[in-house]
């Protein structure tokens, strides 16, 4: 059979070939040719069975989500899944790659589920914003129970082989040759059905418990999702069915699902870097670290557990243990959480080295430090490197704000200095900025992007330039809000304001966390450089000057006991009033809706000039930053997505306002650049 889908005999047994690269997306001619390859098995006679299979590296990746924004046409995967069950003859999947979202769900309209080694299976369609729309919701629970069904479905967890066939997601694990197996055993069930949606769910688990675990803080589609799977086999398979496919069309053409399938198209283009640059990135095997703080120990700890090594350099004996203790306690956590086994932690552990002396860094193919944030240590230290590292290899700087073309100048291979700017605790966090300097060739920018997807990082490439994107984007934000203390509004307000849109957290609690001096100390590196005329809020300075720097002081914007809960402080409180007074402010109270929009307006305006002077490569590269970086609310797609649902006019209006208050250096960014039709045409 010509088209996405070839039709094989295999003796008594059709193999039908999924052929849709690069993934095998499920897309309509997928479900079309499938459709017809069904028909066929079930009118020929001398067939006994079929197996279900995947052509190149995966079975079926997941539905084609470019469709979801179309109306979707005949035949949908529930008339797939219809037809295989309603067939007389037995089916088997045979699985390899990825079986994640409707592909999964195909899989569980068959008969019987074998998977090769390291198969992915799944339903994460959570974190598109939908729910499983193919019977994932009713046939999980009946092989796994309603309280695993939760967790799997409501968690968007990828399950690897191993782990699935524990659980019963998947019937047997092939180590040799996977489609004889499938094979095999459709010649074997001959004769027989085995439908999932005919099974009972078992009973006696804590459904409920997970259940309400799994609501906390759930947005409304995860809770949907919850809701359909705590119905499987307590109402009638059909019509658990029906009602699951309902919520699903509902939910996938919803703003929400929108917002998500946008960040998820945006981060798949981020992590390609430059466009058109086919410069293979250089194996890097032994990592360098330099600084064993909590930035260092948690870049080590990142490498470590990929499977790398690691050779960690800090010249205080003091630091550099409580540097290896802190990797050895996250590698820890990682076994307590599930998310390394005890035997890779021993083994990441045996893969760190510790010393005192750069020179131990000599066989390295990629160093990255991560030393006191100052320009001049850090320009001081490439110099160092430059005498010691193979001429290959690759420098990199963690550097949050600071020029790395200063530093690149202090080598003899500008070339190979890239910025690596991770985000605290490194090994949690999942963005990684790849910052461009002047000199830096495609081979180590490739590089730097190679090895963001080595760490499990979501990496969004930056040209250099003060604060590269997230932090500009995030100091223009946070600068907004300190207006609005100036202004009338007190730090919980704000705080509350921006959660409630969907912020992790408010700027003010984020402050406290990260450290008020650490800011403190940049503004006042940078002082000499302000324009006077700029509006400038000494409110945070005079925090740090009494000694309030946060929750590691107990006090910050807020007051912090033993629960280390925040607390409003009317010491703060007086002196952001007293503030307010000495500029002749009148404090007028703002409302939740005006925060927000002072505050957004800020972010997106801000980002306009960073697309506009070429710091970041795209829009959506944006939307990537603040999402995985910044505590931006996933589920409305970033920033820049945002925007662009907003009434133009009124948008630019609110970016004009803050660009004007924030004083002369603060442009105001083209909103055009970020798809934005303000209507100014000129």
């Amino acid at each position: 059979m010509a088209g996405k889908v070839h039709f094989e005999r295999d003796g008594e047994i059709a193999v039908l070939t999924i052929d849709n690269p690069p993934v095998n997306a499920g897309s309509h001619d997928i479900r079309k040719g499938l459709l017809a390859a069904i028909d066929k098995v079930e009118a020929d006679g001398d067939l006994k069975g079929a197996v279900l299979i995947g052509a190149g590296r995966s079975f079926i990746s997941g539905s084609d989500i470019r469709e979801f924004d179309l109306p979707l046409g005949p035949p949908q995967m529930p008339q797939v899944i219809a037809a295989i069950e309603g067939a007389s003859k037995p089916f088997v999947a045979a699985l390899h790659g990825a079986a994640l979202g409707g592909g999964y769900e195909l899989a569980l309209g068959c008969d019987a589920r074998i998977a090769a080694p390291g198969t992915m299976v799944g339903l994460p369609e959570t974190a598109l914003g939908i729910i499983p729309g193919a019977g994932g919701t009713q046939k999980l629970p009946r092989l796994v129970g309603r309280a695993e069904a939760i967790r799997l479905i409501a968690g968007a967890t990828r399950v690897s082989a191993d782990k699935a066939l524990a659980l019963g997601m998947i019937d047997a694990v092939e180590d040799g040759d996977l489609r004889r197996a499938a094979v095999e055993k459709a010649r074997a069930m001959a004769g027989t059905k085995r439908r999932v949606i005919d099974l009972d769910v078992p009973e006696g688990d804590d459904a409920e418990a997970a259940a309400e675990r799994a609501s906390r803080r759930a947005r409304p589609h995860v809770l949907a999702a919850i809701h359909h799977v705590r119905q499987a086999g307590k109402v009638p398979a059909r019509e658990g069915l029906d009602a699951e496919r309902e919520t699903f069309q509902k939910l996938r053409t919803a703003p929400e699902a929108k917002a998500l399938r946008h960040i998820f198209f945006a981060e798949r283009e981020a992590a390609r870097g430059k466009p058109g640059r086919d410069a293979a990135p250089m194996p890097v095997d032994l990592f360098g670290v330099i600084g064993s703080g909590t930035m260092g120990a948690g870049i080590a700890t990142a490498i470590l557990q990929s499977g790398k090594s690691v050779v960690l350099i800090d010249s205080n004996a003091d630091a550099l243990a409580k540097g290896v203790e802190r990797i050895e306690q996250a590698i820890d956590g990682g076994v307590k959480r599930g998310r390394m086994s005890a035997a890779a932690a021993q083994a990441a552990k045996k893969r760190l080295t510790v010393d005192s002396d750069l020179a131990a860094l000599a066989p390295c193919d990629l160093v990255i430090e991560a030393v006191f944030e100052d320009q001049q240590v850090k320009e001081e230290l490439f110099g160092k490197l430059d005498t010691i590292l193979r001429p290959d290899a690759i420098l990199a700087t963690n550097t949050s704000y600071l020029d790395i073309d200063r530093m690149a100048a202090k080598t003899t291979r500008p070339e190979r200095v890239i910025g690596l700017h991770f985000f605290s605790p490194a090994h949690i966090m999942k963005l990684l900025e790849i910052v461009r300097g002047a000199a830096s060739s495609d081979v180590a920018m490739a590089t730097g992007l190679s090895v963001a997807r080595m760490l499990g990082k979501q990496p969004v490439e930056a040209a250099n330039a003060f604060g590269f994107i997230g932090n500009r984007i995030y100091a223009a934000y946070r600068a907004a809000c300190e207006f609005m203390l100036e202004d009338g509004a007190l730090p919980h307000e704000v705080d509350a304001a921006l959660e409630s849109f969907g912020f992790a957290m408010g700027p003010f609690a984020v402050a406290d966390l990260s450290g008020l001096d650490i800011a403190w100390h940049m503004r006042r590196q940078r002082a000499a450089e302000r324009d006077p005329a700029d509006r400038y809020v000494h409110i945070p300075d005079r925090l740090c000057e009494a000694g309030r720097f946060g929750r590691k002081t107990g006090a910050g914007y807020y007051r912090y006991g033993e629960d280390s809960k925040p607390q409003r402080d009317p010491e703060v409180e007086a002196l952001i009033t007293a503030a307010s007074s000495e500029k002749g402010i009148a404090r007028q109270s703002l409302s939740a809706e005006d925060i927000q929009r002072r505050a957004l307006a800020a972010i997106v305006n801000e980002a306009a000039c960073v697309v506009e002077e070429g710091v970041a490569l795209r829009p959506g590269d944006v939307d990537v930053a603040m999402v995985n970086g910044y505590g931006f609310p996933r589920w409305v797609g970033g920033p820049i997505h945002w925007a662009q649902q907003q009434d133009a006019h009124a948008l630019a209006a609110d970016c004009a306002r803050f660009a004007e208050e924030a004083g002369p250096t603060r442009r105001k960014g083209d909103l055009r650049v970020l798809g934005v039709d303000t209507g100014d045409h000129e």
